[in-house]
């Protein structure tokens, strides 16, 4: 029954995985609280629902347009180095948003901009972010680590907004944004202990005592701030080729990712919460916060059981049942009459989020050779970024064009559909199992117990 809950082995195998994971998880409450003050803000410059939306368009367009140059600088410089150049410059950023509003700031343009700042920061950090775990934690912990940090991500996403609430009633935008100041600064100093991340080269090739080819197979180690030795190999400058094709090449990546774009483009339901909510429980606000809270409340529940997830060896099937279980309650959603019904279908569509994340998060890292893995990472990022605001603008498209019921259920059926298209036509991503447990000394940074 211990297998069930949480997994919480990565937080004692590693301090430095154990420090990162703090600071995100403070910086993700600090992010969701400015979220809202800006939301806030915003419409009080403007009181237009245009302005509003652009806010979706400041973070995007910064995310969508350098999260693959983040991916490449992961695969040529330090790792270590990218995310902390892009704390510092997430920390610029909460520093100017309070400065405007303490100044009484009156121009929404200066607002996003410094929005802008914040996702740009972000689509340079992530991709190194992202190729952490494995580098710090044993493969068979790589889920339980990933697991963890979508934990601290669906807890922040349902205490931020409240937490926002109070500080911006109690005080004002200015204290919101301070809080995220000082959450920027404790994520900061969460990368004060990761060891030097260089990417490591593909271990090479060695005659064996017979005379044939023998694979290396024991530890690179890596001095501190110095390149990561190959076994005489020259160490790369420049990021090996075929980072980008891989994802092509390899069915569990393709389609891995080809299930997150079935989930959120085909069935992605944010949109479509205030129509659901106008139509049938006649426009109430606290309704279309429970849509929200219903979601976040089925991740952290799933978060909580997460160890049978990260345990399990069949984590590629386990993942696909997640994605057309995602699809298929969204579908109940949009034909659920009572509140009580609605709110459980959001609530299972989000645990379903959860396992998919979490088992798609591991597999990605564990598949991509840490050469290839900023690209990859980003890759993972850009879809994950783009899949939900373009599945957002489908489904509200759809729903003016028929009914929000029926772009519901049209989209999620679809999405459970293609799931199970790529389940019977993919037998790799099927068969994929978790690889058995290896130091994280073998593929360059040895594990710091306590």
């Amino acid at each position: 029954m211990r297998d069930n809950v949480l997994d919480l082995r990565p937080l004692r195998t590693s301090a430095a995985y154990r420090d990162l994971w703090a600071g995100s998880a403070v910086g993700g409450l600090g992010f969701q609280v400015a979220t809202v003050a800006v939301l806030l803000q915003v419409w009080e410059l403007t009181h237009s629902p245009v302005w509003t939306g652009a806010i979706g368009l400041a973070t995007a367009v910064p995310l969508l347009a350098l999260g693959l140059v983040g991916g490449h600088l992961a695969d040529v410089h330090d790792r270590r180095t990218i995310m902390r150049l892009a704390s510092a410059g997430q920390v610029i950023s909460a520093v100017g948003l309070a400065a405007q509003a303490l100044a009484g700031n009156r121009s929404v343009w200066v607002l996003l901009g410094l929005v802008s700042l914040g996702a740009a920061c972000n689509a340079l950090g992530s991709p190194a972010r992202r190729t952490v775990p494995p580098r710090l934690l044993p493969a068979d912990q790589v889920a339980a680590g990933l697991a963890l940090q979508n934990l601290a991500f669906q807890v922040a996403m349902l205490v931020g907004p409240v937490l926002a609430g109070l500080v911006v009633a109690r005080w004002d935008l200015a204290a919101a944004y301070g809080v995220q100041v000082a959450a920027a600064v404790v994520a900061l100093l969460g990368l004060v202990r990761l060891p030097p991340l260089p990417p490591v080269p593909t271990p090479a090739v060695v005659p064996a005592s017979d005379g044939g080819p023998a694979p290396v197979t024991g530890p690179v180690q890596v001095p501190d701030g110095g390149p990561v030795p190959d076994h005489g190999r020259p160490v790369r400058r420049r990021a090996a080729a075929g980072g980008w094709s891989i994802v092509w090449k390899r069915p569990t990546l393709r389609g891995s990712f080809a299930t997150d774009v079935a989930a959120t483009v085909l069935a992605m339901p944010v949109s479509l919460f205030p129509l659901v909510n106008e139509i049938r429980f006649d426009g109430d606000p606290r309704t279309l916060g429970l849509f929200l809270s219903a979601v976040a409340v089925g991740g952290i529940g799933a978060g909580l059981l997460s160890g049978a997830v990260t345990r399990a060896p069949r984590s590629g099937a386990l993942q696909l049942a997640a994605a057309a279980t995602w699809g298929l309650a969204l579908a109940g959603f949009g034909l659920a009459g009572p509140l009580w019904l609605a709110l459980a279908c959001l609530a299972v569509a989000g645990a379903a989020d959860t396992v998919s994340v979490v088992t798609r998060g591991a597999l990605v890292q564990l598949e991509t050779p840490d050469e290839f893995r900023g690209r990859v990472s980003s890759v993972e990022h850009v879809v994950g970024v783009a899949g939900p605001e373009v599945g957002n603008f489908r489904g509200g498209v759809l729903a003016s064009l028929t009914s929000a019921p029926v772009a519901l259920v049209a989209g999620g059926l679809a999405a459970s559909a293609v799931v199970g298209l790529v389940a019977w036509r993919n037998a790799p991503l099927r068969r994929y199992r978790t690889p058995a447990a290896t130091t994280a000394t073998a593929r360059g940074v040895p594990a710091e117990t306590t």
